[in-house]
């Protein structure tokens, strides 16, 4: 018996996977990823690294890739609320420049996978969260990248309220703007 379920969502290639969550008065058992249950959902992936970032509210990270050494990416919330946004920079691929958002929560604990090719960002609705992610490739800073987060082609709807201006980093506020970005123009080897 599949202890996950998996849905497509947003952008081709996307799937956000619903865990089964087991609990009584003393907690919560629930499992996130199962290599074999990936498999059998058509994803064979082999995760390499895990991150875990921690930010106050009204952060933005984002928008983040590598050019080269392109990193899936298996998102999920543990504390707090983001707003999680991806966009596609496969030149090939029929969504190309098109973004997809989702509000991800340790409420509602579902797991987002991103696959190669697509830039990644989320905006700290909460005021904290804490953020992990599996990658299938490793960190290269040499080839990082980043999109401008409020990019005019682009055109995200952060969810950010009205006078609100995120919180972000220098690299951040200095990234690329989409039109001059780095792309992926061949195609990406995809599970």
């Amino acid at each position: 018996m599949s202890h996950l379920k998996f849905v497509p969502h947003g952008l081709p290639g996307m799937v956000l996977i619903e865990p089964f969550k087991a609990g009584d008065s003393r907690g919560f058992f629930m499992e996130t990823f199962q290599k074999v249950e990936f498999e059998r959902a058509g994803l064979p992936v082999d995760f390499v690294q895990d991150n875990h970032s921690g930010s106050h509210g009204g952060i933005l990270r984002g928008l983040h890739y590598q050019i080269k050494h392109p990193q899936g990416k298996l998102v999920r919330v543990v504390i707090g609320e983001v707003f999680d946004v991806v966009v596609d920079l496969r030149k090939y691929s029929p969504t190309f420049g098109q973004w997809s958002g989702i509000r991800l929560t340790a409420q509602s604990p579902m797991v987002l996978w991103i696959p190669p090719g697509f830039a990644h960002g989320f905006y700290v609705v909460s005021d904290w969260a804490e953020f992990v992610y599996k990658t299938t490739d490793y960190y290269a800073p040499e080839w990082e990248r980043t999109i401008l987060w409020n990019d005019p082609t682009l055109a995200i709807d952060w969810h950010i309220p009205d006078g609100i201006s995120p919180i972000l980093s220098a690299k951040d506020a200095a990234g690329s703007a989409f039109h001059e970005a780095d792309v992926y123009q061949e195609i990406l080897e995809q599970p």
